[in-house]
């Protein structure tokens, strides 16, 4: 059985774009009650399909002018359960992934600048047990930003069926 159907996925394509709008909208939009959006909702948070909320904050306003990708290689990729917990004691670090490739973990930094950029690379990421290096690759600016595609069941997707085929 499916998780989400064509409504849920109607519904999720517009709060994506903006969380704050009313339900009252979403419903006349998707053509149902607002007691069936705020259902609909409820019910794809029960099964994480939506898993948060929030606000957009831009880090700059902040004082965070410089981000950063920082590539962390560590002795044995099995260090990886020892190392999360030390770099999530590091408050400017927003994301990191378990990768493949030439980096154990990939993180995404926040700096105020490239001498805290530096204090943080070298004081903190750099004498965590097991790393045993870095690269670092500056963002000089975010050209783009969008969310994951919502695709719907019932639109083809590029493919001919068997009959259209012959």
């Amino acid at each position: 059985m499916e998780k989400i159907d064509d409504l849920d996925r109607r519904i999720l394509e517009i709060i994506m774009h903006n969380a704050r709008i009313p339900s009252k909208d979403v419903a006349t939009v998707c053509g149902v009650s607002r007691a069936a959006v705020h259902q609909r909702i409820q019910r794809m948070i029960d099964l994480n399909v939506i898993t948060g909320s929030g606000y957009h904050v831009d880090p700059k306003v902040l004082g965070y002018h410089t981000c950063t990708y920082i590539g962390v290689r560590l002795e044995r990729a099995s260090m990886y359960r020892d190392v999360l917990p030390e770099l999530e004691k590091i408050k400017e670090i927003v994301e990191c992934h378990f990768t493949t490739g030439p980096f154990t973990v990939l993180c995404k930094v926040y700096a105020y600048n490239n001498e805290h950029l530096m204090e943080l690379l070298n004081s903190r990421i750099q004498n965590i047990p097991g790393v045993i290096s870095t690269d670092t690759l500056i963002s000089l600016e975010q050209s783009m930003e969008r969310k994951v595609p919502v695709v719907y069941k019932t639109k083809t997707r590029g493919r001919k069926s068997k009959k259209a085929e012959n």
